[in-house]
């Protein structure tokens, strides 16, 4: 079972995927550290707060290798933070987008077919973009652009999508 679980910040979306899972439960933290951001860092202790110490972390940004490494369910948060270190990496910020395109690609396809092809369990949690306007900055383009993609594929090949809001979990897709 392939579950991705979308919805804005702060609205509850990780909590719920968290409760989903159970024992053996692998977390798989896509975030790079950011030593010197400390409201970065309070997020971070709120996340494995929450989590059972049970739970073993990966912390990585190579998410398909990490999939390809498990021997249990388990919990990726968050595609988005994913997609940033991948920008980050192809210094898709500054660079014109026909420089880091055809790599972003190559990434993302890499992630799907391992997402689609993977026998254990698993819950993604990303952000829902898209329900504002355009975004005054470059950066927040391409973010959004990007995720919004992103999303949309690995939605293709799950087997659940949900959509939180406020708490609240909304069925978009249950093809179990």
């Amino acid at each position: 079972m392939r579950t991705l679980i979308t919805g804005g910040i702060r609205s509850g979306k990780s909590a719920i995927a968290e409760n989903l899972m159970g024992e053996g439960t692998t977390y798989v933290a896509t975030s790079p550290s950011r030593p010197a951001d400390t409201d970065w860092a309070a997020r971070i202790q709120e996340h494995r707060r929450r989590r059972p110490a049970s739970w073993p972390t990966v912390e990585t940004t190579d998410l398909p290798s990490a999939l390809t490494a498990l021997n249990g369910p388990a919990l990726v948060d968050s595609l988005g933070a994913w997609l940033v270190a991948l920008l980050d990496s192809l210094d898709a910020w500054d660079q014109p987008v026909a420089q880091w395109r055809g790599r972003l690609d190559d990434e993302v396809s890499a992630l799907v077919s391992t997402w689609s092809t993977c026998s254990h369990d698993l819950v993604a949690v990303t952000d829902e973009v898209g329900f504002g306007g355009i975004a005054e900055h470059r950066s927040a383009r391409i973010h959004a652009d990007e995720l919004g993609r992103l999303n949309q594929a690995i939605a293709g090949v799950s087997d659940r999508v949900w959509l939180v809001v406020a708490g609240q979990v909304l069925v978009v897709k249950d093809s179990s």
